[in-house]
């Protein structure tokens, strides 16, 4: 299966183990108009590459896995419709594999700063509320440290937007703390400029999977 239906595929596992546990009583709403959702989760940023090209070496770029900290602030314009933005920064260690400087050719580090926003769909089953939820993503990059000893003098990454999927659930564990988990494929492209001359272009298209707990307000 592709990567790319991996939100959908999991909105439709959750909404269905919902709709199975689901209680014959109608229970309370759990998110009220007006509610306020603060999370803090632990992520892992696992780029994708999907597709890449190197001028002048050739090859693909490769990006490294990491795993971030990460806050999320949503808002509830009522009890199944919210918006929500998050914020976290990973560090990347990005190579060139295949090319004419040989199986993988370290090019340096460089950290990235994703700000997504996405409008997300909640459908409650008691203390079990999956969402599924479609919104963009900006991703800027700072901090490059080049590999200098490798002969990259220069590394520079331009900024990007594109589309986001997310899917997730939110477990009531108390009236206001509950546990989250949270998956998001976010598709962009960067171009990077090494050492003046040459030209790489990716797919990065990042795949954020994410655990913690969050308040309401």
């Amino acid at each position: 299966m592709s990567k790319f239906l991996l939100p959908i595929t999991l909105f439709t596992t959750l909404l269905t183990a919902g709709t199975a546990a689901a209680q014959t009583a109608e229970t309370p709403a759990y998110f009220d108009t007006g509610t306020i959702l603060a999370r803090a989760r632990f992520a892992a940023v696992i780029p994708e590459n999907f597709s890449s090209s190197i001028s002048v070496i050739g090859g693909h770029v490769s990006a490294t896995t990491t795993e971030i900290p990460e806050l999320d602030l949503s808002y509830f314009f009522n009890p199944n419709i919210s918006v929500e933005a998050i914020a976290g920064s990973s560090r990347h260690e990005i190579s060139a594999r295949d090319s004419l400087l040989g199986p993988k050719a370290d090019v340096g580090s460089v950290w990235v700063l994703p700000p997504t926003i996405t409008l997300q769909y909640h459908q409650q089953y008691g203390d079990f509320i999956p969402y599924a939820g479609v919104g963009v993503t900006v991703m800027f990059f700072y901090d490059s440290h080049p590999n200098v000893t490798g002969g990259i003098t220069k590394a520079g990454y331009s900024t990007t937007a594109g589309p986001a999927l997310d899917a997730g659930f939110d477990y009531a564990i108390t009236p206001s703390w509950v546990a989250n988990f949270d998956i998001k494929q976010m598709f962009v492209n960067t171009t990077a400029h090494i050492n003046g001359a040459i030209i790489a272009k990716t797919a990065l298209s990042p795949t954020v999977v994410a655990a913690g707990i969050g308040y309401k307000f």
